[in-house]
């Protein structure tokens, strides 16, 4: 009994997380109205980010690299306008 007990809460525990996982919401607009991905990776270039890794992640543009100041980041792009939505400096370990 008591590891069901312990099982249902772990599961709620990971459940009240999720929302945390999630990425964040960048536009309502339908993807017809994005820039494309040539045209977001040039506008997040002209903000100073060197992106590894670029990719669409629920209605944002994401990427994972470098900020102007040499930083690694994870960004978020709002798809429309090219606007940062939200972005993550990593810490050094």
């Amino acid at each position: 009994m008591k590891s069901i007990i312990a099982l249902a809460a772990a599961a709620g525990t990971l459940l009240a997380a999720a929302p945390a996982f999630a990425s964040p919401e960048c536009t309502k607009e339908p993807k017809e109205k994005w820039l494309s991905e040539d045209a977001m990776k040039a506008k997040a270039t002209e903000l100073g980010y060197k992106a590894e890794v670029f990719k669409v992640e629920g209605n944002c543009y994401e990427i994972y690299g470098y900020n102007k100041d040499g930083k690694a980041v994870e960004v978020y792009f709002n798809p429309v306008t090219g606007a940062v939505v939200e972005e993550e400096i990593e810490e050094k370990k």
